[in-house]
């Protein structure tokens, strides 16, 4: 070892610069539009402000973490640069955009004082994620706007997110278009400010989120 070091005396010093430069020189994988997998299964990955939002909220965006569950699902929603103190609502849905196609209403973030929030919702947020009709049934005329009966549909995965101002006054507070939607507990939300655009209509981020094989092992 003496004799080794007495031949390079300068080896050790080229190593560091060099290992300092191959780091550098590395770029970090940029997972935005695909989910990232960790050791226990969570599945990270991003929202992006709505076209209806970009000049009003240009920097909003979210981080959703899924833990799959044999029985519920877990998913963390960490929401920043938001509206300062708002209340959001929060929907799982069949494409991102307009029209949005099916969608069901998961619950409600609001803001801090900073534009940061953040939720947990317990449900199925995989690839088993879907919505269907077997038959048309009467349905409860509770609000303006209600059906008082549905129409039978097929299986329809629903793979997206989406978020939107709990009501046109919020949106407007915020200096956002006013616009009317139903998105909310009482059919009378604003705009959507995230989504899931950063992937395919066809091809939402729950879609990659393999769903817990079923535990054959319990007591019959």
């Amino acid at each position: 070892m003496f004799q080794r070091e007495k031949m390079f005396p300068g080896l050790p010093m080229l190593a560091v610069p060099a290992a300092l430069s191959l780091l550098l020189t590395i770029s970090p994988i940029q997972a935005q539009d695909t989910p990232g997998k960790s050791k226990d299964d969570t599945v990270t990955f991003n929202m992006v402000v709505s076209a209806a939002a970009k000049t009003c909220a240009p920097n909003a965006s979210a981080t959703v973490r899924i833990r799959p569950d044999e029985q519920a699902d877990s998913m963390d929603v960490t929401v920043t640069d938001l509206p300062p103190n708002t209340n959001f609502e929060f929907f799982v849905i069949q494409v991102p955009h307009s029209p949005f196609g099916v969608a069901w209403y998961q619950g409600e973030i609001q803001t801090d004082k900073h534009g940061r929030g953040h939720q947990q919702f317990a449900g199925r947020f995989s690839n088993e994620t879907f919505a269907f009709a077997l038959g048309s049934a009467p349905a409860p005329n509770v609000l303006a706007g209600d059906a008082t009966v549905n129409p039978p549909f097929n299986p329809i995965q629903m793979y997206h997110l989406g978020m939107w101002f709990s009501s046109p006054q919020a949106a407007t507070a915020a200096n956002c278009p006013g616009g009317l939607t139903m998105f909310g507990g009482d059919h009378n939300a604003g705009i959507q400010i995230l989504n899931t655009t950063n992937f395919q209509d066809d091809h939402g981020p729950l879609r990659d989120v393999a769903a817990p094989a079923a535990d054959s092992s319990s007591d019959q």
